[in-house]
């Protein structure tokens, strides 16, 4: 006899760039000529640095969920997002190098819709083969001075998918396809077209959403009562209050929209919002996440007694709290590339990335693999020929692989520069200090009011190195930030 093994998520972890935009800052920008926008100006919307794009955002979001658990075994990684930067070459390929995922992960994008996350992520629980690693990440743009800009946000969240220490399982899942265009970007276009709210609301949301969520609860054979948590991301407000009324769901499941610190964060606020929701959720409970676009995707999940024991590196709310206040607009509307600056001759460089070095050195470059040498334990990168202790001088095939991207670090030297170009300046390089001996000159990004010290620590984080504007291809490394925003 064989015995069937569930499968369902085993871990999860979010992320939310630390940059937050004051949203009355948006709206005085607008006034002019947008007085309507007060109305939305509470609260602070997260974005992007210049640095960061979805590709970042998956990476970080799944190192939260791994934690320091093992990546050897993940068999698969799928990338859900509307926003990812390249059209034709695989986003999901650089993430699973950045996160040193063995060679042999099977990578797939998934995107064109609003709804491919939570489609996705059902395809995915219902693979049900080997352990997998699940990421939506998304960084949806606004036109300047509309409701999209000032209401819209950035993030990623990150699942783990397998049959050992499951925390939540799939009750039912059900889906309804309908060409119902509530927005649209068509190929090429920088933003997205939306149409009019409230027949979105009243057609959409209230009608083939609730029809979707009584057809799920139906097959789960739980009751709308007894829903502890309910998940339904929508860039308007007060749509999930309706649905919930309308279903006979009680109040306090609702969750967290985010809408506070962060905003509507596109395809991936669904399983941003579901990441943080099970942070608080507690074992036993019943959580209905919906996915919205094109129709619609409901997933009924059940936590189980092992959510107690698992906790990710520092959570959606960790990511929340560590929240860098910014009013000047004119820097978001920089980093959106909304506005097209005179950065002066320094900003004139062609860049031209040597794509045959990029992939001889790829092991090195994506996950930040420093060598140890045997002979006498130095860490050093980039690996050199030979080891660079003087009078040890062994050949690099005695190096063992050493990653850096998680050790902990410390700014040994630093300085600001304002005269080399830099999308953000000033430009923060220097020497970073790591624990185990290894040191390296590196830029250091979102440095806030306090600055930098001699001793400040500081973790990795993966970001766009440079960009080259001429063919439009941004190059990835790690940099050193503050621990603290």
């Amino acid at each position: 006899m064989s015995t069937t093994r569930t499968f369902g998520i085993t871990g999860f972890g979010g992320y939310i760039p630390r940059l937050r935009m004051q949203r009355a800052a948006i709206a005085a920008a607008h006034q002019w000529m947008a007085p309507g926008l007060r109305s939305q100006a509470k609260g602070r919307r997260a974005f992007c640095s210049w640095d960061e794009d979805s590709i970042t955002l998956a990476v970080e979001a799944a190192r939260d969920a791994l934690a320091n658990r093992p990546r050897e075994a993940i068999a698969s990684l799928t990338l859900a997002s509307t926003t990812l930067p390249f059209a034709d070459l695989q986003n999901s390929t650089i993430v699973a190098g950045a996160l040193g995922l063995a060679p042999s992960v099977r990578t797939l994008d998934v995107g064109h819709s609003q709804r491919a996350t939570t489609s996705g992520l059902i395809a995915a629980l219902r693979q049900s083969d080997a352990p997998a690693l699940f990421i939506a990440s998304d960084r949806p743009r606004g036109k300047p001075a509309s409701s999209q800009e000032i209401g819209f946000g950035a993030g990623a969240g990150a699942f783990t998918l397998g049959s050992d220490e499951v925390i939540a399982t799939l009750l039912a899942s059900t889906s309804r396809t309908a060409l119902f265009v509530d927005h649209f970007r068509s190929d090429g276009a920088r933003y997205d077209y939306y149409w009019e709210e409230r027949w979105v609301r009243d057609e959409g949301y209230m009608k083939l959403v609730v029809e979707a969520v009584r057809a799920a609860l139906q097959q789960a054979g739980v009751a709308a009562a007894a829903v502890d948590h309910f998940i339904l991301a929508a860039p308007f407000k007060g749509v999930a209050s309706a649905v919930i009324k309308k279903l006979g769901i009680v109040p306090e499941a609702e969750s967290d929209s985010l809408e506070a610190d962060c905003g509507y964060s596109g395809a991936a606020h669904g399983l941003l919002m579901l990441a943080h929701a099970l942070e608080r959720a507690k074992p036993g409970q019943t959580l209905v996440l919906v996915g919205f676009g094109q129709g619609v995707d409901v997933l009924v999940l059940r936590t189980t007694e092992a959510l107690a024991s698992f906790a990710p590196r520092r959570g959606v709310g960790g990511a929340l709290a560590d929240g860098q206040n910014h009013d000047a607009y004119l820097r978001l509307a920089s980093y959106e590339n909304a506005i097209e600056l005179e950065w002066g001759m320094r900003g004139e460089k062609s860049i031209k990335t040597a794509l045959t070095e990029q992939y001889r050195s790829s092991d090195q470059l994506s996950g930040f693999v420093a060598g140890r040498c045997r002979a006498c334990g130095t860490i050093q990168f980039p690996q050199l020929t030979y080891c660079v202790t003087p009078g040890c001088n062994a050949p690099r095939a005695n190096f063992d692989p050493h990653p850096l991207f998680d050790e902990p670090a410390q700014v040994l030297t630093h300085t600001g520069d304002w005269l080399s170009y830099h999308p953000a300046p000033p430009l923060y390089v220097g020497f970073v200090q790591f624990e185990q001996g290894a040191r390296l000159l590196m830029e250091m990004v979102d440095v806030g009011a306090v600055g930098l010290e001699v001793g400040t620590p500081l973790r990795m984080v993966f970001r766009v190195k440079d960009v080259d504007k001429t063919r439009g291809y941004p190059r990835y490394f790690w940099k050193a930030t503050p621990l603290q925003a």
